[in-house]
């Protein structure tokens, strides 16, 4: 298919000419592209948390200011993720349920896990002394990331939920995510995973210096 044919071609022969095709489903129609942007995001924000009370640990154990700098800056990029996340879920949501928020126990645990990791920017901001700060919100991080897993891994599986992969609604299986899709799925999940750490690199490079110039004075 030549350029031209391409501008000129009506936008629904554009999929069929592509040779890259897409299951269609009836509910989820084209916006079953929102699995390249809202899956990834989510596989994005259990790394960077994975990885933030990794640093918490690392801290606990040596007591390096540097490991705790990394853990808050993990935990910055990992609830900017879960926003995104939960932004873009909504928003499928209201294609595919009806409504933005519907209450389902998938969005209502979510929320709850990104209201615990707030609690978490609101215990470093409470205290002064950067020792006792660094130490009591390691050990609160602990507990976030322990809340986490059930909150939005457990509790929907063994309840009904409208989300897919929960109590009463299957998995995405073969049918909907075929190898086409997989071609931009899995780099998808890599890139926003990449771009994630880097965010996190910046915050962590921000805070070091910031750290350093308040040691200056």
């Amino acid at each position: 298919m030549g350029k031209a044919q391409w501008v000129n071609a009506p936008i629904k022969g554009l999929h069929a000419n592509s040779r890259l095709s897409f299951p269609f489903r009836n509910i989820l129609k084209e916006s079953i592209r929102n699995t390249y942007f809202h899956v990834p995001l989510w596989f994005s924000m259990i790394f960077l948390f994975l990885f933030s009370v990794a640093y918490s640990i690392k801290y606990l154990r040596t007591g390096a200011h540097d490991h705790d700098r990394r853990a808050h800056a993990l935990a910055v990029g990992g609830v900017l993720f879960g926003i995104m996340g939960l932004v873009t879920g909504a928003i499928w949501a209201k294609n595919t349920w009806g409504a933005y928020w519907s209450w389902d126990v998938k969005q209502n645990m979510t929320a709850i896990a990104l209201l615990i990791y707030f609690a978490y920017f609101i215990l470093r901001g409470s205290f002064e002394d950067p020792e006792k700060r660094a130490r009591l919100a390691a050990v609160y991080n602990l507990f976030a990331f322990v809340a986490l897993i059930p909150l939005i891994y457990v509790i929907p599986r063994l309840t009904d939920s409208l989300h897919p992969g929960s109590g009463g609604n299957p998995a995405f299986g073969s049918d909907d995510l075929d190898n086409t899709m997989r071609m931009v799925f899995y780099p998808a999940i890599i890139g926003w995973t990449l771009l994630g750490f880097w965010i996190a690199s910046v915050v962590y490079r921000i805070e070091t210096l910031r750290d350093r110039v308040l040691e200056s004075y």
